[in-house]
């Protein structure tokens, strides 16, 4: 840890959604033919590159503000709650930022929790450099040994496939919540390679490149079936209509884990679960260990109509 110091109301923006312009999956398209070690280079830039922020939103939580030093990273994080509660950690996704968990932060909070959220390696106020999934789950390692034991860990996208990981490497969270969770990174690589238009000669090239630089293959990182030595607590919250990840990779990920449970919403796509307030509430309920949790959000009514 290299500074402490205590930080004013928390402050983070959002991030762009624009797709990419057509004319660049021309360009990428013309460059796998005719330049395809230049395709390579760029379209591994542009997938480990964070897209920047364009725009600033803020939470009112008060938190204690810090600099975690990990590596090559400098990650901003942010605590509040008693010292002596039980704890949880936050963790963003892909372009996302520490301030989006806010709501979640909050309810936690209200329910007696300590509360660590961070800026992800790459994003907002860590050093903005290029980063892949190994460095989110070193930051969940490091976190761990600087500010927890953490009781539960709760991410977001690509954060809370770092969260898997990091169990999968037996990080000591008691508890676990995946929301909205991709289920393989190959996959997530073909899908950017089809929206910006590289061959899959330039798309395997890349991928070579990025397991060499971090010494891990996609498909060990795909292992699903690792998931099944995992055996804490779990739920997995998805939207059925989330255009980012599909429904089904929450399907995938909790039958492969012991004491998964899974809670299916309705119509908040891949961010507004996590600032939808039914979803909140039983996401605070699971981490604090209630026993009752709604299988649907929103719940259906008594006698139900078929969706």
């Amino acid at each position: 840890m290299s500074s402490i110091a205590l930080h004013p109301p928390l402050r983070a923006r959002r991030t762009s959604g624009a797709s990419l312009a057509p004319v660049l999956r021309h360009y990428f398209r013309l460059a796998s033919r005719v330049a395809p070690e230049l395709a390579r280079r760029q379209a591994e830039r542009l997938f480990t590159t964070p897209p920047r922020p364009h725009s600033a939103v803020s939470t009112a939580l008060p938190a204690r503000r810090e600099t975690v030093s990990v590596g090559r990273h400098d990650i901003a994080v942010w605590s509040a709650g008693p010292a002596g509660a039980p704890a949880v950690l936050l963790a963003h996704g892909w372009g996302g930022c520490g301030a989006q968990m806010g709501t979640l932060a909050a309810a936690l909070l209200a329910a007696g929790r300590r509360v660590v959220w961070f800026d992800q390696p790459g994003h907002g106020d860590s050093r903005r450099v290029r980063v892949g999934l190994p460095d989110f789950v070193q930051a969940l390692h490091a976190l761990n040994a600087t500010h927890g034991p953490f009781d539960a860990a709760v991410g977001h996208s690509l954060g809370a496939a770092a969260v898997g990981l990091a169990l999968r490497e037996r990080a000591g969270f008691g508890r676990a919540v995946f929301i909205g969770t991709p289920a393989s990174i190959r996959e997530h690589a073909q899908r950017f390679s089809a929206r910006i238009g590289i061959s899959p000669r330039v798309r395997e090239a890349m991928r070579r490149r990025i397991e060499h630089f971090y010494a891990m293959r996609f498909e060990d990182i795909d292992r699903i079936d690792a998931l099944g030595t995992v055996t804490v607590p779990a739920l997995f919250v998805h939207d059925v209509d989330d255009a980012l990840v599909p429904f089904e990779h929450a399907l995938r990920l909790s039958a492969a884990m012991p004491q998964a449970r899974l809670l299916r919403t309705w119509g908040l796509g891949h961010r507004r679960p996590l600032h939808d307030p039914a979803t909140v509430a039983a996401v605070t309920d699971f981490v604090c260990g209630h026993a009752e949790l709604p299988q649907v959000l929103p719940a259906l009514p008594v006698p139900a109509p078929l969706y």
